[in-house]
């Protein structure tokens, strides 16, 4: 998942951060609420972690600002407001979870993977293009019954192919999607990763999945089932 940490503690933030990105997730940080805000509203973020005690703009009015304008981003907060006055503001505000301080990291990475999960309920937890199989929940991946080895970066570049099949994505919108919202465009890492994945993915197997479209980007061609 692509996950927006707003938080201006930055020790806590380092913490949060680093289990987030061990875990398999891409995770940006900002510490001011209205940088936030702003971010959460121009990216395709899959979940936004919350603190309420932030410059500029608080947390409640963080999520007012979102759900004004029909952004429907799922919020986490994490508190050390941990009275029950504020726990149901900023439930009734639309957060689906609120998470008091101090918390164990434990503990915040299963409220994110039931985040994940409710995400996949609605669509499926098993995704298969010819004979390449993926399981989101687990992350494993095999082709052919031969289980393929995929780092946390390579498996997101596969999870956001599969959710554009046979649809061109530019660089930038990998980068935007996959990366961080601070990396640098000129950089060739999604190249080198696509080149991993693809050694991964299709060297050894009849048939070709990801596509280099010159001067436009990659696509992963099939048709993608769930099961």
């Amino acid at each position: 998942m692509k996950i927006l940490l707003v938080e201006d503690e930055a020790k806590l933030a380092g913490f949060i951060a680093d289990a987030l990105n061990q875990a398999g997730h891409n995770c940006d940080h900002l510490d001011d609420g209205t940088k936030g805000m702003e971010a959460a509203m121009v990216n395709d973020y899959d979940l936004l972690l919350l603190d309420l005690m932030l410059p500029s703009m608080n947390g409640f009015e963080v999520i007012k600002a979102l759900r004004s304008f029909n952004n429907e981003t799922p919020v986490i907060i994490l508190s050390a407001l941990n009275d029950t006055e504020n726990v149901i503001k900023g439930l009734d505000l639309g957060a689906i979870d609120y998470l008091k301080k101090p918390f164990d990291l434990e503990e915040l990475l299963a409220r994110v993977r039931a985040v994940l999960r409710r995400s996949l309920a609605q669509g499926s937890l098993k995704l298969q293009v010819e004979d390449l199989k993926v399981d989101l929940l687990s992350r494993e991946v095999s082709r052919n019954n031969v289980n393929i080895i995929l780092s946390n970066r390579e498996f997101a570049l596969l999870e956001y192919l599969l959710s554009n099949p046979n649809k061109v994505v530019t660089k930038s919108q990998i980068l935007e999607k996959v990366w961080d919202i601070n990396f640098d465009p000129g950089s060739n890492v999604v190249e080198v990763h696509l080149y991993q994945l693809r050694k991964k993915m299709d060297r050894g197997f009849a048939v070709e999945l990801i596509h280099t479209v010159i001067g436009r980007g990659y696509v992963l061609k099939g048709e993608v089932t769930k099961g």
